[in-house]
């Protein structure tokens, strides 16, 4: 495949307010190079689209309350690329005001959530810390924070802050993907522009000034913000072009310090053994990072209804020597999702039990697999084998717990496809009983519900009135042990409940 030169763009830091002509139509970018964002000598240049303007990218939706409303703001030029050092530490001054301007962020509607969930008792007290809110669940009430922690003016966030700004940024767009809000955080993501652009590196070492974390979340919301499926796909190879230098570069510095250490072990304090072991850790990190790309690109490509690709792709990937069940585990339902069953018994039934750390990960494997075969009997029997074998076990049970329920959920699924209705209703009410509120179960029992009466919405609201009944008995759930369940939050919409 041919590289398409980069095209020239115009992003948010070198380009005048659109909104203040005359002009009532969306501001065209003009064929100049940009020099902040696009210079014309980097390393780090990839090709790449061009952007919209930036507010222009939100006019386009339909509804009138999501258009950006007009501002005088133009970020200054003045400060945007300056570096002060101050006790041999860098400092960068670059200028990111951009992403604070109200207008980017959406606000968010009690439409589509159900009535029993709005009243005043389950509402999260504004003044709760925005680390409490996403330990918790209250990932809607996160991404409100958030916004809000962005845009104040008092105290107001200083746009060279780019650790602080980017950090609540990350949090707003995985806040608004956790509350199905996914479709905002597509938009919002679009006020980045391109972030392999050099402006958001340092300029003393070429570090990058984004977390990680919020690059690889932004790959996939840009590529759908953008309606451009394989702009996401290509932004995943971008990343793991820069891991894979990184590693080379790691690797390189862990090679000549076993040299240096051969050379001077007469002379060795301790300190040369503290230096490899950042390096072996660093080396994990991207490791980690370079694998977990590999499952997104799959992943993406399914998104794509590229089966064919993705089964290619699938193939190519290979295990992780430091955790070869991991990558196992997650080929393993990758491939349940394109249909090869038998490729996804095959990713942890060859390895053997030896390899795959968690035996009940193999056997959730199998009986996924079993159902996707219709074979809901010995789904059945892996299902109960699973809960019956850590019934007694007390370890990790906090942990556990969710995953436990999440195992009777299917097994009451495999009593619906066998036609034992009861059963499955009495098993699924049992676990809301135990204050499981999570969406598929949410939503499997309604689909009982609509199959048992004609007086299922009836029955729907009720299963949310006692679901929200739950959430406020919970309380706030200021700890991650009611994370999922009833005091932790995890905000319900319509569609959990099927309304």
């Amino acid at each position: 495949m041919l590289a398409l030169p980069r095209r020239p763009t115009r992003g948010p830091l070198d380009m005048a307010d659109p909104l203040a002509s005359t002009t009532p139509s969306t501001p065209k970018l003009t064929k100049g190079p940009s020099s902040l964002l696009s210079p014309t000598t980097s390393q780090y240049l990839t090709p790449r689209l061009p952007s919209p303007g930036p507010g222009s990218n939100l006019s386009a939706l339909s509804s009138p309350s999501f258009r950006t409303a007009k501002t005088s703001l133009s970020p200054s030029r003045s400060n945007m690329s300056a570096i002060t050092t101050t006790g041999g530490t860098s400092i960068t001054s670059k200028d990111f005001s951009f992403l604070l301007r109200p207008e980017i962020y959406h606000p968010l509607t009690l439409l589509d959530v159900p009535p029993p969930f709005r009243v005043t008792s389950s509402q999260i007290s504004p003044s709760t810390p925005l680390s409490v809110l996403i330990s918790s669940g209250h990932f809607r009430a996160a991404a409100i924070k958030a916004a809000s922690l962005l845009t104040s003016s008092n105290p107001s966030i200083s746009p060279s802050n780019h650790a602080q700004i980017f950090e609540l940024v990350y949090a707003r767009l995985a806040s608004l993907t956790l509350c199905n809000q996914t479709a905002l955080a597509a938009q919002e993501v679009k006020a980045l522009e391109d972030l392999n652009s050099a402006y958001y590196r340092d300029e003393a070492d070429g570090k990058h000034l984004v977390p990680w974390e919020l690059r690889v979340l932004a790959v996939r919301l840009q590529g759908m913000g953008f309606n451009d499926a394989r702009r996401g796909v290509v932004g995943y190879y971008d990343l793991a072009r820069e891991a894979r230098g990184s590693l080379s570069g790691l690797k390189k510095l862990r090679r000549e310090s076993v040299r240096g250490g051969q050379d001077g072990e007469d002379g060795n304090d301790g300190s040369g053994e503290e230096g490899k072991g950042d390096v072996e850790r660093e080396i994990e990190l991207w490791e980690c990072r370079l694998a977990e790309l590999g499952i997104r690109v799959a992943s993406a490509l399914i998104e794509m209804e590229d089966l064919e690709g993705a089964t290619r792709f699938l193939s190519t990937l290979k295990a992780d020597p430091r955790n070869p069940s991991r990558l196992s585990i997650q080929k393993a339902l990758l491939w349940l999702c394109i249909g090869d069953v038998e490729a996804a018994r095959a990713c942890v039934v060859q390895r053997g039990e030896g390899q795959i750390r968690n035996t009940s990960e193999r056997n959730v494997i199998l009986a996924l697999a079993a159902m996707a075969d219709s074979e809901f009997e010995r789904a059945v029997e892996i299902w109960r084998t699973l809960i019956e074998g850590n019934a007694n076990d007390e370890e990790e049970e906090g942990e556990e717990e969710g995953e436990k329920a999440m195992w009777r959920q299917n097994l009451g699924v495999c009593y619906l496809y066998l036609g034992r209705m009861d059963e499955a209703r009495t098993l699924l009410e049992s676990l809301i009983t135990t204050s499981h509120s999570f969406h598929a179960l949410t939503f499997n029992l309604s689909t009982i519900y609509e199959l048992c009466t004609e007086r299922s919405r009836a029955l729907k609201i009720g299963l949310a009135e006692r679901v929200a009944a739950l959430q406020e008995g919970g309380g706030e759930g200021g700890t991650n042990e009611g994370v999922g369940r009833g005091g932790g939050g995890w905000e319900k919409v319509n569609g959990d409940f099927k309304l």
